[in-house]
């Protein structure tokens, strides 16, 4: 792997199949675990170990979901060289999307402001994103849309939320990832990401997975499983992370060597793009 001082790049890869192999893998990169909470939100923050410029990333939890139970992606964008925050506030049973969404900024403008790792880590401003999954979706698309520096925004099953993830998405005009559960029960694609990738406001890549669930990108067990049917789906997971990690790495990195991932054929999914 070649290191950069802003971020890490992939081995070059001509075929589909590899870049998704290579990609779905861990970084090069040791990862650090520390505590959002130090600035006044609760959370985890996942980064390298050091590098400066890096590309920052503030992830949104689903309804009732701990964001440990997306460890799993939020570990392994760190170790591709990400510096990735993970609000876990609003976890109630109704929670307020519009003070989440605040979270979320906060979380990201808190990455960009300060040193971490003992000060050899750093943020470029420049590189920033929102995500998140089901509501936390939505509320990322409502932060998106009040935050004049974020350059990328990915969603996994977004959930129409209040305030409005579709009049969101309208003011949206980066770059934006929706990866769609084909067999979404809880938020179905016709009702939620449908409406909201048609609402862009900017260039959309939807990528369906045909035989997700809405809770296939959680792991591990949570009380909130009974309520919602949740089975274990690796095979959802790793698809999703290195379709997610090749997002960012282009739109955030202008890294040319994910292209596969990005607008390619990738098996497993089914890709449509949108644009007004």
């Amino acid at each position: 792997m070649t290191r950069t001082s802003t971020f890490t790049r992939p081995e070059p890869v001509r075929k589909t199949k590899d870049a998704l192999a290579q990609l779905s893998r861990p970084g090069p990169n040791i990862v650090l675990r520390g505590d959002l909470g130090l600035v006044g939100v609760p959370g985890v923050v996942y980064a390298p170990a050091e590098g400066l410029g890096l590309p920052a990333v503030a992830f949104g939890h689903d309804w009732l979901q701990p964001p440990a139970r997306y460890g799993e992606l939020l570990r392994h964008l760190a170790s591709w060289g990400f510096v990735v925050a993970a609000p876990a506030s609003h976890r109630g049973p109704l929670p307020s999307v519009a003070r989440f969404s605040a979270d979320l900024r906060t979380a990201l403008d808190t990455c960009a402001g300060v040193r971490l790792g003992e000060g050899k880590i750093s943020v470029d401003s420049r590189r920033m994103a929102l995500a998140g999954h089901g509501i936390g979706a939505g509320a990322a698309l409502v932060a998106a849309a009040a935050h004049p520096r974020v350059a990328a925004v990915v969603t996994l099953a977004p959930a129409q939320t209040r305030p409005s993830a579709v009049d969101a998405a309208r003011a949206v005009t980066v770059p934006t990832l929706h990866v769609v559960a084909g067999r979404d029960t809880v938020a179905p694609p016709a009702g939620h990401a449908e409406a909201i990738s048609l609402a862009a406001g900017g260039k959309v890549w939807v990528r369906t997975l045909p035989k997700a669930g809405h809770t296939a990108f959680l792991e591990g067990g949570h009380w909130s499983d009974l309520l919602l049917a949740t089975k274990r789906d690796e095979r959802s997971r790793r698809i999703t992370r290195a379709l997610v990690t090749a997002f960012l790495l282009h739109h955030l990195c202008g890294e040319d060597r994910v292209d596969e991932l990005v607008n390619g054929k990738v098996p497993g999914t089914e890709l449509t793009t949108r644009e007004r």
